[in-house]
């Protein structure tokens, strides 16, 4: 027993251990991409989420607005706001750790020009590639052209019901019309909170996924994928018959102090289906 354990334990941290490796596929950046949303992490600061991610062979990070930067500066809040002179160091901190920020949020986008114009040149400027947001409908328009003009998108996340987006049709009815720029950012274990169906919600949301925070979910709570009611391999298997790219975020909100043995199952999980399904390469 003491045998087949450790013999688990080494094939985990080999999986773990090409995860810098997986990012390339000849050349070619992968379809599918897995990071972590620094909200799993919100007891840490951003520098040790930063770490985590990093230590767990992850090289993507969607980083959350007000997470104290780090363990020496902890009343300095990483965002919009930060003063400029720590954006430097958040970003010597990730190329230090070959961990890059693709994706922020959840973040507030007014229908104030001023407002929403300052976080798109600070998404800019730490090369973040998504917004994920909950705006007001109203504030769409101006969105959608900020998204145009700085080449950023936006993701609509859901929280459970009775959030504004806790349905996926509210989400389609706002981007009717709308470009690539704006989609949803999918929160499967939301919509297991709201008593709906994650894969029938990916399957409704098809061509405006632009990015997951991907759960499963069991008695309430985030658990291992694969062993929760949100049924993780047919999610994956819908986002590849859609032909999804782009980032999926573990969010997992559970275990919040020792949650890493759990998240690496998790990545294991993910890589072994995604190599089924051609997403990955083989090790």
């Amino acid at each position: 027993m003491k045998s087949h354990h450790l013999i688990s334990r080494l094939l985990l941290a080999l999986v773990l251990s090409l995860g810098p490796c997986l990012s390339r596929v000849h050349g070619e950046e992968l379809d599918w991409r897995l990071g972590i949303q620094s909200w799993t992490f919100n007891r840490f600061t951003l520098f040790e989420a930063i770490d985590k991610t990093a230590a767990m062979g992850l090289d993507t990070l969607e980083a959350y607005p007000g997470q104290s930067l780090s363990p020496e500066e902890p009343n300095v809040k990483f965002g919009p706001d930060m003063p400029v002179e720590y954006r430097a160091k958040v970003k010597e901190k990730l190329d230090q750790s070959g961990v890059k920020l693709r994706v922020f949020g959840v973040q507030g986008l007014p229908n104030m020009e001023s407002v929403s114009r300052s976080i798109f040149e600070f998404a800019k400027d730490m090369g973040i590639q998504t917004i994920t947001s909950e705006p007001n409908p109203e504030a769409l328009d101006l969105i959608e052209k900020l998204c145009e003009e700085y080449k950023i998108r936006v993701a609509i996340h859901n929280h459970p019901k009775p959030s504004r987006y806790w349905d996926p049709q509210t989400v389609l009815d706002v981007c009717e019309g709308r470009s690539h720029w704006i989609g949803a950012c999918a929160d499967t274990g939301h919509w297991k909170r709201s008593g709906l169906d994650p894969v029938e919600c990916l399957n409704k949301l098809e061509g405006r996924i632009v990015s997951l925070h991907f759960k499963d979910i069991a008695q309430g709570h985030d658990v291992v994928w694969g062993t929760g009611d949100c049924r993780a391999r047919e999610m994956l298997e819908e986002l590849d018959r859609q032909d999804f790219k782009g980032v999926f975020s573990i969010e997992y909100e559970y275990n919040w102090e020792n949650s890493v043995p759990e998240i690496e199952q998790c990545i294991v999980f993910f890589r072994d289906v995604a190599r089924e399904l051609g997403r990955i390469p083989a090790p």
